[in-house]
């Protein structure tokens, strides 16, 4: 197709060109003006119980309690920790990412810190989440050593380093109107020349029809 008949086409589908554009329109003051979102955040890390040797717990952060972390991560991850979140009141988009703490000359997630994020339409919204979805945590990894029968002055506990807080989520503006301005343009140029060629193959495909639907003659 010659740029010729691109243009007749668009030209005779113009009204689809035009539904493209209000589309485009309505998608740019949607970037321009967006809805406020904010992410809420907070860092918990797993520490040993003190001892003689290790008064400090924060010196005493071993791989194991990683491992730990990650379990209780993945339970919460599964559809039951997901519906346990929801009774709990977390709403709307959440992670539980666990933090590589260490340098390039450690293994990854060395240290048992996680990383709790929630994203709500308030400030206020985005930290209640992350303080409930902390509580879950919390009682998971209580409820792992009661299973197991550790005795109070033996057990991790869970750390909240970072309180939780929420900052407003500043995307860029500049690429959203691009992107808008290129699915805009992409859209309509392609639905107004589907729509010409279905409506140019229809119009040949009717006379073929009549003339099968006549009378048939009759030969001697």
């Amino acid at each position: 197709m010659s740029p010729g008949n691109v243009a007749d086409a668009l030209l005779r589908r113009w009204y689809v060109v035009a539904v493209a554009l209000l589309l485009t329109l309505a998608g740019a003051y949607r970037v321009v003006r967006p809805a406020p979102q904010y992410v809420g955040s907070a860092v918990v890390v797993l520490k040993p119980p003190v001892t003689q040797n290790q008064p400090n717990q924060l010196t005493n952060l071993q791989p194991p309690l990683a491992v730990v972390s990650y379990g209780v991560v993945q339970q919460l991850q599964s559809p039951a920790g997901a519906a346990e979140l929801r009774a709990a009141g977390v709403r709307g988009t959440y992670h539980l990412v666990p933090r590589n703490s260490g340098t390039s000359a450690t293994p990854r997630y060395l240290i048992p810190s996680l990383q709790v994020q929630s994203q709500a339409s308030g400030a206020d919204a985005a930290v209640t989440a992350v303080r409930r979805i902390i509580d879950v945590y919390t009682r998971h990894v209580d409820a792992l050593q009661t299973a197991q029968k550790v005795p109070a002055y033996g057990r991790i506990t869970a750390s909240v380093l970072t309180s939780p807080s929420a900052a407003e989520v500043q995307g860029d503006r500049s690429r959203g109107l691009a992107g808008t301005a290129l699915l805009g343009a992409a859209g309509g140029v392609l639905g107004a020349l589907w729509l010409d060629r279905y409506a140019m193959n229809r119009r040949n495909v009717r006379p073929g029809r009549r003339r099968l639907a006549g009378p048939v003659p009759v030969t001697d």
